[in-house]
C-alpha cells in the first residue's frame, strides 16, 4: 500500500521538469473534466477488483527476502514487487459485479496463491496473509531489505527529506509504542487487501460519501491487526503506522493548519470526483515526477481516450484511505472507488466475506442511505474510522441522525440486510453472497476476528518459551490454520509448540534478548540499584543517561565485593562508583555463537545490547541456558516422531 504504487518514478520534481509536469498535470484535470462533462465516463456496467499483498516468511517463520527471486522463477504478470523484499502483490483482473463473482474472484486469488506457494516452496519460503507480520522487527526494516529498484530508494530520499529527517512512530493501547527509524521501511509493516468499486461520473459524489460512512463498521468487522513488535496497541495498527510514517508534515506557525497526506479528508465531496483532484493538488506539492508525451485533449479530440499518466502519477502519491481513481479498460474510461482500509488475511475466504460486505454495503447505500450528507457530520465519520482501529468490534459508533451504537449491533442489524439486498440487485448470485455474508455474521456474532484470535493467543502465550518462540508461534499458526481454509472465528488458539524451536529461531540475539529493562542513573544510590535486583529477580542492571545510552552495568557481583569491603558503611554510594563502565555490548544482529563466545572470552555473565548508541536490551547466560533447553527438547521431540515410512527414529 501507499507510495509503493508507483511505478515510473524519475525523481524529486524540480526546476522546469516541475513545470512541465505540472503543466501535464493540470491539462489530465482540464481533460477529464471535459470527459466529465461530455458524458464520456464509462457507464452501464459494474466492476470490482482486488490487490492482495501478502508475506514472505522462511522455515523459522522470520521475514524472508525472496520477493525478486520469486517474480524472476513465475511468469506471471499480475505479480509485481513491494517496498519490501519480504513482500508481494498480486493485481486480480476485474470482474463485473454479477453472478458468482465473488467465487470466481476467490477460485482466482486461490489458485495464483498456490502458484506463488508452489515456488516459494521450493526457496524454503512460506505464503502468509496477515496485516502485519508478528516476527517482524526493526532490524528486518534496513535499507538492505527494500527491494533493489531505484523507484523505491527515490521514494525513500524524497520522503525522508520532506520530513526532514527521521520517522517517529508513537502509538498507545494497551502497550505503549514510541521509537524512531531513519528510512521508509517502516511503511513495510502493512500488509493490506485493497478493494475497488467502479462507478459512474454522476454517482461518483455520493457513492464516496458512502465509502467514507461505511469505512469505520467494515474496518471494525474485520481487524486483523493487533500485535507489533511484540507490543499490543490498536486493533488495526496498521492505520496508526501508515498515517504516522508517510506523514511529510513539519512544524508550521502557530495557528496555520496542515494537511497530512495520508488521510481520512476533510469534508463530504458535493459535485464530482474533480472536486477531490482539485483538492490534492491545490493542497500538496508534487513531490515525484516523469516524463510524460500525451496531449490528452488533443487525444479526446482525435476520438481516443486519454491515459492521464500524470494525474495518475499524482494520484498515486494521494493516500486517502478511501482514494478516487481513474482508468481505461477496453479503450473505454472510468472512474472506481479504492477502500485501502482492510487488512490483508487472516484467510482468502476471510477477504472475500469482507469484500461483499463492502461491496454489498456501496451498491446498496444509495438506496438505503440515500445523501449521507445531511443525516451524518463528517467529523463523526471520521472519529467512527479512528475508534474502530482502535477499537474493533469494542467501538461505538456515531451513526445516521446523531444516533450512537455499538458497532457490533450496526453490522448485524442494519449493515448486512443493505449488503443483502444491494448483492441481490447487482445481480450476485444469492448462494454466493449469503455464504460470505454469513462468514461476517459469525465472526462478528462471536467477536472472533483475526485481532481477537491473535490477541487470545498472545495471552496464552505469555510468560512460555523466548520472545522469539511466542512470535513465531502466531506465524506459525497463522500459516497453518490458512491452509485449513477455515474462517478465522472457526480457529484454535496458537500453541508454543507450533513454532518448533530450530537453529534458525536463535541465530541472533535481537530474537531472543530481554527487552523488558529495568535501568538506573549513573547518579543514582546504589541501594536503588540492589533493590531492583531484590525485587525482580535479576543480576545485572544496566546504567544509562538521559539519552538512554548505555553507560554502565551495576552487576550483583559488584554488589557483593561492597558489601565485602563495608563501602557503604560510612556514606551513600553513587552508581557510577561501583558500575562497569564502558561494558562490552553486543548488537540485535550479533550471532548467537558470537556473543556466547564473548561472554567465555571476557569471563562476563551478562551483554547488554545496543543499537544506535541506544540501549535496546540485555542477554545473560540463563537466557542462553533457556535457549539450549528448548534445543534440546525439540530435538528429542523431532526424534520420536515416526519418519514419512512409519518408522522410529530412534
Amino acid at each position: 500500500m501507499g507510495p509503493m504504487g508507483v511505478h515510473d518514478v524519475s525523481h524529486k520534481a524540480e526546476g522546469e521538469e516541475h513545470r512541465a509536469f505540472m503543466h501535464a498535470l493540470l491539462a489530465d484535470l482540464q481533460a477529464l473534466e471535459r470527459m466529465h462533462d461530455e458524458n464520456l465516463i464509462e457507464t452501464g456496467i459494474r466492476r470490482i477488483g482486488a490487490e492482495q499483498e501478502l508475506a514472505l516468511v522462511d522455515e523459522a517463520w522470520q521475514p524472508a527476502l525472496k520477493a525478486v527471486q520469486i517474480l524472476e522463477a513465475i511468469d506471471e504478470p499480475r505479480l509485481t514487487t513491494e517496498l519490501a523484499q519480504f513482500n508481494l502483490e498480486c493485481n486480480l483482473d476485474p470482474l463485473e459485479l454479477k453472478g458468482k463473482c465473488f467465487s470466481e474472484m476467490e477460485a482466482s486469488l486461490r489458485e495464483l496463491l498456490e502458484r506463488i506457494g508452489s515456488v516459494a516452496e521450493s526457496m524454503g519460503t512460506k505464503l502468509l496473509l496477515t496485516g502485519i507480520l508478528p516476527t517482524l522487527d526493526l532490524e528486518h526494516l534496513s535499507l538492505e531489505s527494500m527491494t533493489p529498484n531505484p523507484r523505491y530508494h527515490a521514494i525513500n530520499d524524497i520522503i525522508t527529506g520532506l520530513r526532514g529527517g527521521s520517522y517517529e512512530l508513537r502509538i498507545k493501547g494497551a502497550d505503549e509504542l514510541s521509537l524512531h527509524h531513519d528510512n521508509i521501511m517502516l511503511e513495510a509493516l502493512n500488509t493490506s487487501f485493497q478493494l475497488h468499486f467502479q462507478v459512474t461520473g454522476e454517482e461518483f459524489a455520493p457513492l464516496f460519501n458512502i465509502a467514507q460512512a461505511i469505512t469505520a463498521p467494515t474496518l471494525a468487522a474485520a481487524v486483523n491487526s493487533p500485535i507489533l513488535f511484540g507490543k499490543r496497541l490498536w486493533k488495526e495498527t496498521r492505520i496508526a503506522i501508515f498515517q504516522q510514517t508517510v506523514d511529510t508534515r513539519r512544524d508550521h506557525p502557530h495557528g496555520r493548519e496542515s494537511v497530512p497526506r495520508v488521510r481520512f479528508g476533510e469534508r463530504w465531496a458535493d459535485h464530482s470526483v474533480l472536486e477531490l483532484f482539485r483538492d490534492d493538488i491545490a493542497r500538496f506539492r508534487l513531490i515525484m515526477s516523469t516524463e510524460v508525451q500525451e496531449d490528452p485533449l488533443a487525444t479526446l479530440d482525435a476520438g481516443q481516450t486519454p491515459k492521464l499518466r500524470a494525474l495518475q502519477m499524482h494520484n498515486s502519491t494521494m493516500y486517502r484511505w478511501n482514494r478516487p481513481c481513474y482508468g481505461v479498460t477496453e479503450g473505454k474510461p472510468h472512474l472506481r472507488i479504492e477502500n485501502r482500509v482492510l487488512p490483508s488475511g487472516p484467510t482468502v475466504v476471510d477477504e472475500m466475506a469482507n469484500a461483499a460486505l463492502w461491496v454489498g454495503l456501496m451498491a446498496g447505500g444509495m438506496d438505503a442511505f440515500g445523501d449521507v450528507r445531511p443525516r451524518m457530520d463528517f467529523e463523526d465519520a471520521r472519529a467512527n474510522f479512528t475508534a474502530a482501529a482502535r477499537e474493533g468490534l469494542a467501538s461505538q459508533i456515531t451513526w445516521f441522525d446523531g444516533e450512537t451504537i455499538p458497532v457490533d449491533r450496526l453490522v448485524l442489524e442494519r449493515l448486512l440486510p443493505v449488503a443483502e439486498k444491494g448483492l441481490a440487485q447487482a445481480g450476485v448470485d444469492s448462494g454466493d453472497s449469503q455464504r460470505l455474508l454469513s462468514i461476517i455474521h459469525d465472526r462478528v456474532a462471536s467477536r472472533k476476528t483475526g485481532s481477537s484470535w491473535l490477541l487470545q493467543s498472545a495471552a496464552l502465550l505469555r510468560g512460555r518459551g523466548t520472545r522469539a518462540q511466542r512470535r513465531a508461534s502466531l506465524t506459525a499458526a497463522t500459516v497453518r490454520r490458512q491452509e485449513t481454509e477455515r474462517p478465522v472465528h472457526e480457529w484454535k488458539p496458537a500453541d508454543l509448540s507450533e513454532s518448533g524451536a530450530g537453529r534458525a529461531m536463535f541465530e541472533r540475539v535481537g530474537q531472543y534478548m530481554t527487552t523488558d529493562l529495568y535501568t538506573v542513573g549513573p547518579d543514582e544510590l546504589i541501594d536503588l540499584a540492589a533493590s531492583i535486583m531484590d525485587w525482580e529477580k535479576v543480576r545485572h542492571v544496566p546504567v544509562e543517561d538521559d539519552e538512554n545510552r548505555l553507560v554502565g552495568l551495576v552487576s550483583f557481583r559488584s554488589l557483593l565485593r561492597m558489601v565485602a569491603t563495608k563501602r557503604a558503611v560510612d556514606r551513600e554510594i553513587a552508581v557510577r562508583e561501583l558500575m562497569i563502565p564502558n561494558p562490552l555490548t553486543v548488537s540485535p544482529e550479533t550471532t548467537t555463537l558470537d556473543a556466547i563466545n564473548l561472554m567465555r572470552a571476557n569471563a562476563v555473565s551478562a551483554l547488554p545490547v545496543v543499537s544506535d548508541e541506544r540501549l535496546v536490551g540485555i542477554v545473560t547466560e540463563h537466557d542462553f541456558m533457556t535457549l539450549a533447553e528448548g534445543l534440546l527438547l525439540n530435538a528429542l521431540s523431532d526424534q520420536d516422531e515416526p519418519d514419512s515410512e512409519g518408522n522410529d527414529r530412534l
